[in-house]
């Protein structure tokens, strides 16, 4: 059997390793294609531009990989069918799971490196991708807006959306600009036209915008809203460069950007802040209570403790430890601890009740914090279920070739896009709807590996019990036996 395992394994390394070439390389002509208008006319270095392109296959190579396993399955399995090599294998003894053994502990493997690779490798990629292409966008700014889109003008935290932009002149039509950045409060001005150009220093952009409005409020106080209306508004953006700035801008982290410890980090401090919240609700209903019954307030909520990190962060941690820079910690001074003010003197309650706003911040924190867990604990589950998926192509793959030893390119190509189509779809809608909190994180990310998971064994079952392994035909089997079985649907 260990030779036969080896003569198994022989025949997929071949077309895994063509597979994830030909996959890679087409998706990266896609992503060259779609961004090399927004690269071109900057006067850009070709380093730069290869080095776009170089951080975008990282993200290209999560998605190929469980696609090139699955291709070499079927690719293998179709030949080795097609030869009569199943067939003697098993007229010497050997069953169906036999066979399938070693393919399974191979896609174990990959499965493992997959998540290796999407965990520690994609995020610092996909970080350093963002802040490159923050950078660039940062020459020649009025080349990299987009229109009908909220693009981010610099580090200011100043937002521009525009229905129409002229990149040659940086004019706009129907503008709105969202400051977050304002001092007190927040800040949306809406104008009619407006035109954009970098100043005599060549690192601010000047706005001038036409006929529009302001609307401000404070974060002080929610009830007072200011409206302007003007004809002409100038509004600078500093830091707005016309050179490319070849450091890397640390921004903050999106999940996309994250590692799983990272966002299992994120997930157990929004999980303490729900608790933390649930807390101080339980605590508004005591004081009330207490209140209403002429006796003192009760102490303060404690705050919630942290939960220690994992096995498997804390042993990446000591991994990124020992492989990574150290970083130089800041010292802070040290503060004297505050006098006791306390007192234990007697003081007349008095009935104070909790109002509505109150209550309100507290519902919001726990919806908050539970959008945000169920967002990251969405991206954590991807990581996971795409890694699996290639441990569920093994099982997918081998039945269908060996049903249909025949099929040749065409189910190679075709039925493997087919079902990695209908695979990614079930991923896709499953985000959607765990973004809307309409599906639990875990069904959303899952539910795909469990159907083809299903599917593949119920169809390793059904192979696993004929009596030949070249029965079957190719692929226009399927249609004869759709379409006979609509025309007895019709006749009946």
């Amino acid at each position: 059997m260990r030779l036969l395992e080896r003569y198994l394994l022989r025949q997929l390394v071949a077309p895994f390793f063509f597979a994830l070439a030909a996959l890679t390389s087409i998706m990266l002509l896609n992503q060259i294609a779609r961004r090399f208008g927004a690269l071109v006319g900057k006067g850009l270095p070709w380093t730069v531009i290869a080095e776009v392109f170089g951080l975008s296959i990282p993200f290209i190579l999560a998605i190929t990989l469980p696609m090139a396993v699955l291709m070499a399955v079927l690719y293998s399995f179709t030949h080795l069918a097609a030869d009569n090599e199943i067939t003697a294998m098993k007229a010497s003894g050997i069953s169906i799971y036999q066979l399938v053994a070693p393919v399974f502990a191979a896609s174990v493997f990959v499965a493992f490196l997959t998540f290796l690779f999407t965990d520690q490798v994609l995020p610092r990629s996909n970080a350093q991708l963002r802040s490159l292409m923050f950078n660039i966008g940062r020459k020649k700014p009025t080349f990299e807006l987009r229109e009908q889109v909220i693009n981010e003008l610099g580090p200011a935290g100043i937002f521009l959306r525009a229905l129409r932009i002229d990149p040659s002149t940086g004019r706009m039509r129907d503008v709105t600009i969202y400051d977050m950045a304002a001092t007190g409060g927040r800040r949306i001005v809406y104008a009619d036209s407006g035109v954009m150009a970098l100043m005599a220093n060549e690192t601010d952009l000047s706005l001038r915008l036409f006929s529009g409005s302001v609307h401000q409020f404070k974060a002080t106080d929610k009830t007072v809203f200011q409206l302007t209306f003007f004809r002409v508004n100038d509004i600078r953006v500093k830091d707005i460069t016309n050179q490319f700035q070849t450091e890397l801008v640390e921004a903050q982290r999106g999940d996309r950007e994250m590692s799983t410890c990272e966002m299992l980090k994120v997930i157990r401090t929004q999980e303490r802040e729900v608790h933390q919240a649930e807390v101080e609700r339980h605590h508004l209903v005591l004081r009330d209570l207490r209140s209403l019954l002429g006796l003192p307030p009760p102490r303060p909520p404690e705050q919630v403790p942290e939960e220690p990190v994992g096995g498997y962060c804390r042993w990446a941690t000591q991994l990124q430890a020992l492989l990574l820079p150290k970083t130089a910690e800041a010292q802070q001074p040290t503060q004297n601890s505050a006098p006791d003010t306390s007192t234990s003197r007697l003081v007349e309650p008095e009935i104070h009740l909790t109002n509505w706003g109150e209550v309100l911040t507290v519902a919001r924190q726990v919806e908050a914090a539970q959008i945000q867990v169920d967002k990251y604990a969405i991206e954590v589950h991807k990581k996971w279920s795409i890694s699996v998926a290639c441990i569920v192509f093994v099982l997918v793959g081998i039945p269908m070739a060996l049903r249909f030893p025949r099929g040749g390119m065409g189910l190679v190509l075709g039925g493997g896009l087919a079902v990695f189509s209908v695979y990614y779809i079930g991923l896709i809608a499953g985000e959607a709807l765990g973004d809307r909190a309409i599906v639990n994180p875990v069904w959303a990310m899952w539910a795909s590996n469990f159907l083809f998971a299903g599917l593949g064994l119920l169809g390793l079952y059904r192979v696993s019990r004929q009596s030949g392994s070249n029965r079957g035909g190719d692929l226009g089997e399927i249609v004869d036996a759709i379409v006979s079985r609509f025309r007895r649907r019709r006749a009946g």
